[in-house]
C-alpha cells in the first residue's frame, strides 16, 4: 500500500465529485443529497486520498450519543482490493465507537462481511419503481374518505408539528437533519393535516440523478397515520411527472409493499438494514418510505 494514502474530512468542491461515484454505484443520488450530510454532521464525511486526491467515501454519521449511521461508502473500482476501503471503514467505526447503535444498510453479497465487523441483520429495506404519474391507478375516494384531513405544502405547516410527528416514527431525533433535508430548494414537501393544524404525515420528493445520468425522482421521507394518507401523499408528490421515481420501504411496514403494488411500482432491488449495538425498537408500520440509505 502506498504511504501517500490519507484520510480527511470532505470538501465542498468534492461534493459533485462524490455524487457522481454514488451515480455510477446505481444509488441514484438526490440533488444536494451529500450537502445535506455533510451538514447534519461536520465531521462525518470523509474521503480516502492519494497524494491529496479523493479515491474513496465514507459517511458516518453521529445524530447523538445513542444512534450514528455508516453509508456511502464507495472506494472507485481502480483502486479497490489494496486495502484503502478497510482503512476508511475502520476509521469510520473509530468515530462512531461511543455511539450505542449504528446503522447501515448492505447489498446482500455485503452481508457476511459486515456480521465479522458485529453487524446484525434486522430487516429488508425494498427500492420501487414507478413510470411515471401516468401508472398510478384512477381512484374516486378521496374527497368522501379525507374530509377530515387536507394536504398543503411543507411551508404551510409549522416545523415542529413536523419534528413532533418524525421523532415518534425513527429510531433517533434527527432535527438538525430533517430541517435541511425538508428546506432544501430542489423537489416539494407536502404534508397532511386535520382541522386542528395536527401534522398525519408528510413527505417530499427531490429530483436524484439516475445510472444511466438521466433525471429520475426520489420520494422519502413518506410518513402516514394510514395507508389511504400514504396514498394521498404519494399522489400528490408525483403530481404529473412523467419519469422515474424511486422510493425506498423496509419490510416491517406491513401494508408498504400492498400499497405500493397496488398504486404500480415494482420493486427493483433490495438492500438489509443492518445494527450493531442496541438495536432500536421504533415501529415502522407507519413509516412508508426512508429519506436516504445513506443516513438511515
Amino acid at each position: 500500500m502506498r504511504e501517500n494514502f490519507s484520510i480527511r474530512l470532505i470538501s465542498i468542491n468534492e461534493i459533485p465529485e462524490v455524487t457522481n461515484w454514488a451515480r455510477l454505484e446505481g444509488f441514484s443520488p438526490g440533488m444536494d443529497d451529500l450537502s445535506i450530510y455533510r451538514n447534519t454532521d461536520k465531521q462525518g464525511v470523509w474521503v480516502a486520498c492519494l497524494d491529496n486526491n479523493p479515491i474513496g467515501s465514507i459517511a458516518c454519521i453521529k445524530y447523538n450519543s445513542s444512534y450514528g449511521f455508516i453509508g456511502l461508502f464507495i472506494v472507485k473500482k481502480e483502486f479497490r482490493n489494496n486495502g484503502y476501503g478497510v482503512r476508511l471503514w475502520k476509521h469510520a467505526l473509530e468515530y462512531l465507537k461511543n455511539v450505542d447503535c449504528i446503522g447501515l444498510e448492505a447489498a446482500p453479497e455485503r452481508l457476511n462481511d459486515y456480521a465479522k465487523w458485529g453487524f446484525r441483520k434486522s430487516s429488508i429495506t425494498n427500492r420501487w419503481k414507478l413510470n411515471g404519474s401516468q401508472y398510478l391507478p384512477l381512484r374516486n375516494f378521496y374527497k368522501d374518505q379525507f374530509h377530515s384531513f387536507k394536504v398543503v405544502p411543507g411551508n404551510k405547516i409549522s416545523s415542529e408539528a413536523v419534528l413532533i410527528y418524525d421523532d415518534q416514527r425513527e429510531p433517533s431525533p434527527r432535527p438538525h437533519f430533517l430541517n435541511d433535508w425538508l428546506k432544501n430548494s430542489h423537489g416539494n414537501v407536502s404534508a397532511i393535516v386535520d382541522n386542528n393544524g395536527m401534522c398525519h404525515g408528510f413527505g417530499r420528493i427531490r429530483p436524484c440523478v439516475l445510472e444511466d445520468n438521466e433525471q429520475g425522482w426520489r420520494i422519502g421521507p413518506l410518513l402516514a397515520d394510514t395507508p389511504p394518507l400514504a396514498e394521498l401523499l404519494i399522489r400528490e408528490l408525483v403530481g404529473d411527472l412523467d419519469t422515474q421515481i424511486l422510493l425506498d420501504c423496509s419490510n416491517l411496514n406491513p401494508y408498504a409493499n400492498y400499497l405500493l403494488s397496488s398504486l404500480g411500482f415494482e420493486e427493483i432491488s433490495k438492500t438489509y438494514r443492518m445494527y450493531k449495538g442496541i438495536q432500536p425498537t421504533c415501529p415502522m408500520n407507519q413509516v412508508y418510505g426512508l429519506a436516504c440509505l445513506e443516513l438511515g
